[in-house]
């Protein structure tokens, strides 16, 4: 079968599928976040309501785990790819600025207002008695660490900017666009190679870092950032040589398969850290043994299987925009950037109805996510904001 691929859009050259890419990964982090809330085993939230029954337990732990091996790597492929053309239009100085405003400000926001408020209303719900400022003045050790909360995303995203433009600066070499037409593409052995080396970077940095150890104050995982790391990387070459745009669609369809293979593998690495008896083995986190291995492993392959396919189906189906998907795409960072100031408070708000919490989460999670993007919308026609968010 001969191989195609789905051009870049003529709209303004604008690659609409990206948008909408951003706009469902950001409801995924929503509905992920609200699983938590709801009882989901895994992951560091701001609100609990309580334990969920096992069935709701085990199904949202798999696909949580499952979005952490790729959801973010997207992420940064995504970042990176929309990297070296502003530094290019703008050099160091205006790229970075830039950087500054639509990074730093909503990292400054976050930390000085939506962190202390949020968890403020998480403790006043729990009993704490007194004003904000009581709070604050009280307790400026726990706001200081996470101060920056789910946007640890955005504080990365600035160093790897950063890093970037000094290396550019020390290179002092616009690179150019290849010939489209000549560039070779990434083949399957290629990417089979890069899952592995991502995978075993990882299990390195975890023999020191292991998953859930937290760098603070940037409140920063290390666990990941051999994966993150190389996806934006991997985003600035795919920028230079149009991977993005020509990657065959029939190329693509091996690792849907792999992917979906490799689904069950999570659950098995999960059985052999002792899951089934209700106490996990640390070890699978991190250092230097055969759990935290095959799931350094795991994490590489299906993560680089996962992002081959969203990309690649996202171009050929979704590459169009009504005006919802337009709004939505529009609005995306602002949601990311101020949905813990909304689902925190909505989940608080409901928690007086008593519903198991998988029935709950079931009913919560799609009104939450129309809220985030509602709200995100219109907090973007103000003033200013939308320069920014």
């Amino acid at each position: 079968m001969a191989e195609s691929a789905t051009p870049r859009p003529a709209t303004g050259g604008r690659m609409l599928y990206v948008d909408n890419i951003r706009a469902g990964l950001i409801a995924l982090v929503i509905v992920g976040h609200m699983a938590i809330s709801y009882g989901a085993s895994i992951g560091d939230w701001y609100y609990g309501e309580g334990e969920a029954g096992p069935a709701f337990s085990i199904l949202a732990t798999i696909l949580l785990g499952i979005g952490a091996a790729f959801l973010l790597q997207l992420f940064f492929l995504i970042s990176g790819y929309f990297t070296p053309r502003p530094y290019d239009r703008k050099g160091a100085c205006g790229f970075l600025l830039d950087r500054l405003k639509r990074l730093g400000i909503p990292l400054v926001l976050y930390a000085v207002v939506i962190n202390p408020l949020v968890i403020y209303w998480a403790e006043v719900h729990r009993g704490f008695e007194g004003s904000l400022w009581q709070y604050v003045s009280t307790h400026l050790p726990a706001l200081t660490n996470g101060s920056v909360g789910p946007l640890w995303f955005v504080e990365a995203l600035l160093a790897y900017s950063v890093i970037y433009a000094l290396l550019r600066l020390l290179t002092r070499k616009r690179p150019a666009r290849p010939d489209l037409s000549a560039a070779p593409l990434p083949g399957h052995l290629a990417i089979a190679l890069f899952g592995l080396g991502a995978g075993l970077a990882t299990f390195v940095v975890r023999i020191w870092a292991p998953v859930g150890w937290q760098w603070e104050p940037p409140h920063q995982e290390l666990a990941h950032w051999p994966q993150y790391i190389t996806y934006f990387a991997v985003g600035i070459v795919a920028y230079r040589r149009g991977w993005l745009e020509r990657f065959p669609t029939a190329r693509s369809r091996p690792w849907r398969w792999i992917a979906l293979a490799l689904v069950p593998g999570l659950p098995a690495i999960a059985v052999a850290a002792g899951a089934l008896s209700g106490e996990m083995d640390p070890r699978a986190a991190g250092g230097f043994n055969l759990l935290s291995l095959a799931y350094s492993l795991w994490e590489g392959f299906i993560g680089v299987a996962l992002v081959v396919t969203v990309l690649v189906w996202a171009r050929d189906r979704l590459n169009r925009q009504g005006r919802v998907l337009r709004a939505m795409g529009a609005a995306s960072y602002a949601v990311y950037v101020l949905h813990p100031l909304i689902i925190v408070p909505l989940a608080i708000l409901l928690s007086p109805i008593k519903l198991d919490l998988g029935l709950k989460f079931l009913l919560v999670a799609p009104f939450a996510v129309v809220l985030c993007f509602l709200v995100g919308h219109l907090v973007r026609r103000l003033p200013l904001v939308r320069n920014i968010l």
